[in-house]
């Protein structure tokens, strides 16, 4: 069989080949894949961009900072315990009933936000906006991968990668801009009019031709999935202040171990008659797993860095958060640039020439940062932020077109929640990490007398080698990845 194009030599064989996509015309293909992208984009960017407005929140409604963190871990947590359930309900419904579910309890949520009285309010309002995230990120990896053809892939791919690394890193520049001219609430009222037009866009557009399963749901691993993964982003979330309750951070990871290990022993044992909540068998594939570890180191580090380093900056150096954001805007606007660029080349030449170089960017985009100072310029935080975003945009791009190139195509609905699990579990992970060590060295320096910028800048020291030694690991474990020629 023929291909029109050299990526077809990296085409995974069986699988791939016996794919069977729906007849759609360009302008259709278009319209369905730039609605779901979209939707990503908001919602993903919405994940991180609280990060600089939460202290305006904490004095606006009183609360503190603890209080105020569970706007981020509450929203990790219910993305968390949905995506888990996407692989299901990608079967169980249809393409465009989820994505109208999806964007209604996200504008929900966010009309909610914007007349929030009290936090308890503003943190149910995160937590119904979750829940949409939670159903777009998978949905959109799996459209692409159902309805684009596979020579194609790489560069639809690479304009997903925007979607995915682009809006946590310029969330920081967004909420800055706004909070600093106006108020918190103008970030959700300036969302509500963006996610009623993709809203509506989805409905013109989203007309899939198929016809959905009628699943029955096996409720003991919805219950083991939502205990597994809930217990688990909390336990982690709750490392920086394990010190102060260490008996409910131990009982928490101790209970999402414990329901992790029931859930994944289920679902191998459902999948025998097709009653899974959550098929396992993409780690059956190297590529798969590989791919997996690597999107959690590289979101690790991302969203480690994207919250430690306005820190650093406000905190230690006294920059406003306008400034801060405009630094860390290069780096989002280089990945927006570059992805598109590295599909093409991923779908030319295969995932090595992307994934190798991607990991040794992004690793010396760490080591870079390990070496800041209070006397640091702020040109060298942006060359470091720049360097670090092209290697993320390699990356994003290779994984996300590798991740899935080998798995069969009935799967992919179970591998996209899986992978974007992984996502989130390396974000919520990461920013545990990078945060702990800056908060408990910073602690340390400061109760030895050193000044508060010197000790913050000793902590992030720390955080950065973490971050930076799990890069290189990322690029020890690329050049394993490959998508075999097809015979």
């Amino acid at each position: 069989m023929t291909s029109e194009s050299p990526a077809a030599e990296h085409e995974a064989a069986p699988a791939a080949i016996a794919e069977q996509r729906p007849a759609l015309s360009t302008k259709q293909l278009t319209g369905i894949i730039g609605a779901t992208a979209l939707a990503a984009f908001l919602m993903i960017l919405n994940e991180t961009v609280l990060t600089v407005a939460l202290p305006s929140i904490m004095a606006d409604l009183d609360v503190s900072a603890a209080a105020g963190q569970w706007l981020t871990t509450g929203f990790l947590l219910t993305v968390s315990v949905v995506i888990p359930t996407t692989g299901f309900l990608l079967q169980r419904f249809s393409t465009r009933s989820l994505f109208v579910f999806a964007l209604a309890s996200f504008l929900a949520g966010t009309v909610l936000a914007v007349f929030a009285p009290s936090f308890a309010v503003l943190l149910l309002a995160r937590i119904i906006q979750a829940v949409g995230t939670a159903i777009v990120l998978p949905l959109l990896m799996t459209t692409t991968l159902t309805l684009v053809p596979l020579h194609k892939r790489g560069a639809i791919m690479g304009l997903n990668s925007i979607v995915i690394s682009v809006g946590p890193a310029v969330g920081p520049t967004v909420s800055g801009a706004i909070v600093n001219a106006f108020s918190w609430h103008y970030i959700f009222v300036l969302m509500t009019p963006i996610a009623v037009l993709i809203l509506l866009l989805g409905i013109i557009f989203i007309r899939i031709p198929g016809a959905s399963r009628k699943l029955p749901v096996d409720v003991a691993s919805v219950i083991l999935s939502a205990l597994a993964f809930g217990f688990l982003v909390y336990a982690i979330s709750s490392l920086e202040h394990a010190a102060d309750n260490l008996i409910l951070a131990a009982a928490s990871l101790v209970i999402g171990a414990g329901a992790l290990v029931l859930f994944v022993r289920r679902q191998i044992r459902l999948a025998r008659t097709g009653r899974e909540l959550l098929n396992l068998a993409p780690f059956r594939n190297r590529n798969f797993t590989l791919s997996v570890v690597m999107i959690m180191i590289a979101m690790g580090t991302l969203l480690g860095t994207v919250v430690i380093v306005p820190i650093l900056l406000q905190t230690g150096r006294g920059l406003d958060t306008l400034t801060i954001g405009m630094m860390l805007l290069p780096g989002g606007l280089v990945q927006a640039a570059v992805g598109p660029v590295f599909g093409r080349v991923f779908d030319r030449f295969g995932p090595r020439p992307v994934l190798i170089p991607g990991a040794a960017l992004l690793a010396l985009g760490q080591w870079m940062y390990v070496s800041v100072t209070p006397e640091t310029g702020l040109w060298f935080f942006t060359a470091s932020h720049v360097v670090f975003s092209i290697g993320l945009a390699m990356l994003m791009t290779g994984l996300l077109s590798a991740a899935l190139a080998t798995v069969d195509p009935r799967l992919y609905g179970h591998g996209s929640a899986i992978f974007n699990t992984g996502q989130q579990l390396g974000g919520a992970i990461g920013t545990t990490i990078f945060v702990t060590a800056l908060s408990m060295l910073a602690a340390r320096r400061l109760a030895d007398g050193s000044p508060l910028a010197d000790s913050l800048f000793s902590g992030a020291h720390t955080a950065f080698i973490i971050g930076a030694v799990l890069a290189t690991a990322g690029l020890v474990l690329a050049p394993f990845i490959r998508i075999p020629r097809r015979a």
